[in-house]
C-alpha cells in the first residue's frame, strides 16, 4: 500500500533530504511513499486540496505565508483528519509541547539523523505521537500561553481555520472568497474568535497568536 506524503519546505536541499530519507517503504506494508513537495504555505494548502485524502503532512511553520503556528492551526482545521508532523529548526521542549498541544502529531527537529526522521514518519503513520528521542516536554511555565492554548483549543474547526487565517494577514473578504462563504459569515466567525479568546479586536487576536511561536520564529529568521 503506498502512502502519500506532502513536504512542505522552503527549502529545497531539506526537502531532497527528507525526500531520501522517506524514499524507500516505511515498513513491511507499505510500498515506496508517493512525495508530494511545496516550497511555500499557498502551494502546500492547494496541494491538500487536491488531496485531501494525503497521508501526511510534514510541515515547516516559517516558509513564505505561514506564520508559526498559524499554519499549523490552518492546516489543522482544513484538513483534521490528515496527520501534521511539525519540521523545525528550533526544537526546544516549549516549541515541541506547543505543537503538539494545537493538533501536531509530531514533530521532527531539522537536524534530526536519517533514521529519526524516518523513524518519525513511519510512527505517526502507526498512530503514534512522534517526538524527539529522550524529549521531556514538560509544563507550559508562561501563564498566559497556556491560557490561550486553552482558548485555541475551544474553537471550531471553521474558527479554528479562521484564526490561522487572521494570521497570515489575510483580510475577511479575502478568508471569505478562500472558505467559499459570505463576507458576513466571515464577520460573524471573527467574532465569536474574538469572544473566546477574551480579545475585543482581530489585531489583539493576532498579536495573541503570534506569541505562541514568537521564540521560534525568531530564532530561525536570525
Amino acid at each position: 500500500m503506498a502512502v502519500h506524503i506532502l513536504v512542505a519546505d522552503d527549502h529545497p536541499l531539506f526537502r531532497d533530504a527528507i525526500r531520501s530519507a522517506i524514499s524507500i517503504p516505511l515498513g513491511e506494508e507499505f510500498e515506496p511513499p508517493v512525495i508530494t513537495e511545496a516550497g511555500d504555505f499557498g502551494s502546500a494548502m492547494a496541494a491538500l486540496k487536491d488531496r485531501p485524502d494525503m497521508d501526511l503532512v510534514l510541515l515547516d511553520l516559517t516558509m513564505p505565508g505561514s506564520s508559526g503556528l498559524s499554519a499549523l492551526m490552518s492546516v489543522r482545521a482544513a484538513f483534521p483528519a490528515v496527520p501534521v508532523i511539525v519540521i523545525s529548526g528550533t526544537d526546544d521542549a516549549s516549541t515541541v509541547r506547543r505543537a503538539i498541544e494545537l493538533g501536531a502529531s509530531g514533530f521532527i527537529s531539522k537536524s534530526a539523523r536519517t533514521d529519526a526522521i524516518r523513524k518519525g514518519v513511519a510512527d505517526v503513520l502507526a498512530g503514534e505521537i512522534a517526538l524527539p528521542e529522550g524529549m521531556d516536554l514538560g509544563s507550559e511555565h508562561d501563564e498566559e500561553i497556556g491560557e490561550l492554548i486553552r482558548r485555541i483549543r475551544t474553537l471550531t474547526p471553521q474558527q479554528a481555520r479562521v484564526l490561522g487565517m487572521l494570521g497570515q494577514g489575510l483580510l475577511n473578504k479575502q478568508i471569505a472568497y478562500e472558505l467559499g462563504v459570505s463576507e458576513a459569515t466571515i464577520k460573524a466567525h471573527v467574532s465569536a474568535v474574538l469572544q473566546k479568546l477574551d480579545v475585543d479586536s482581530r489585531t489583539q487576536a493576532v498579536i495573541l497568536l503570534s506569541k505562541i511561536g514568537a521564540d521560534m520564529l525568531r530564532d530561525e529568521q536570525d
